[in-house]
């Protein structure tokens, strides 16, 4: 029986060959340093996410007005928008991250579970900024050449956010040329979620590249412990996406800090 990071991996498989990447037009990308703008931010350096589905939540809200939706967030004050483009139990879609990448000027990642060029090729084609690679299934030999992947993306334009949970993958992802690395709070294999994972992972951490606190974060609180930890940024979706009210929400978290 397949696990959970099996079954991401073999879901981008089937999304390949199904040619979801396939995509005619090319926007370009927002043309802004994210990291310098997260570097310089006054208050909370946010990503916020526009994602419909989740493996652990099932629907998260009704697939309709991605545009709307990224505009009420960047009005929020929200640094950089993460689109879902894995149709698979996250219901995107490289035409929704179109639809928001033609309506917003900030930068914005390719969610999704990157495991081959063509990943990368649509992701420069539909004008994305950064696209994700999680460390673990690279740890775990479920894909294979994760420096060939990031360079293929350098070379193409775009910036890498690499995802880690564990110490060693943290280890791993710090010896990369990845741009931003990612602590994901949620472990994949179990999809628990632990704040504290953040904290444990930069304690004696040596600062060389921009941290980003990703999963569990709902409330002013979680922010200024997260930062208080030593992120950098934060990736928020579900507790958004969640929301009656996304630009109050994506701004009541904004100015935490």
């Amino acid at each position: 029986m397949e696990n959970i990071l099996e079954k991401l991996v073999n879901n981008s498989r089937k999304a390949i060959d199904n040619d979801v990447y396939e995509i005619c037009k090319s926007l370009p990308n927002s043309g802004i340093d994210l990291e310098e703008n997260i570097i310089k931010s006054e208050h909370a350096a946010l990503i916020t996410e526009i994602k419909f589905s989740s493996p652990t939540l099932g629907n998260i809200k009704k697939i309709s007005q991605p545009v709307d939706i990224a505009m009420k967030m960047v009005n929020g004050g929200a640094c950089a928008l993460s689109v879902l483009t894995q149709p698979f139990l996250f219901d995107g879609s490289p035409e929704i991250f179109m639809k928001v990448r033609n309506a917003v000027k900030v930068p914005m990642l390719m969610k999704d579970i990157t495991i081959h060029k063509i990943q990368i090729e649509a992701a420069k084609r539909m004008g994305a900024d950064y696209f994700l690679l999680i460390q673990s299934l690279f740890d775990k030999k479920l894909v294979p050449d994760m420096e060939e992947l990031i360079e293929f993306g350098h070379k193409n334009g775009l910036k890498v956010l690499v995802e880690t949970h564990t110490a060693k993958e943290f280890e791993n992802a710090l010896k990369t040329n990845a741009d931003i690395i990612g602590i994901n709070n949620r472990n994949l294999d179990t999809l628990e979620i632990n704040l504290e994972t953040t904290k444990q992972l930069l304690e004696n951490f040596d600062k060389s590249k921009i941290i980003l606190s990703e999963s569990g974060i709902q409330s002013p609180d979680d922010i200024r412990f997260l930062h208080d930890s030593g992120a950098d940024a934060f990736l928020i979706g579900t507790s958004i996406m969640k929301s009656s009210d996304i630009e109050n929400s994506v701004s009541e978290l904004v100015n935490a800090i």
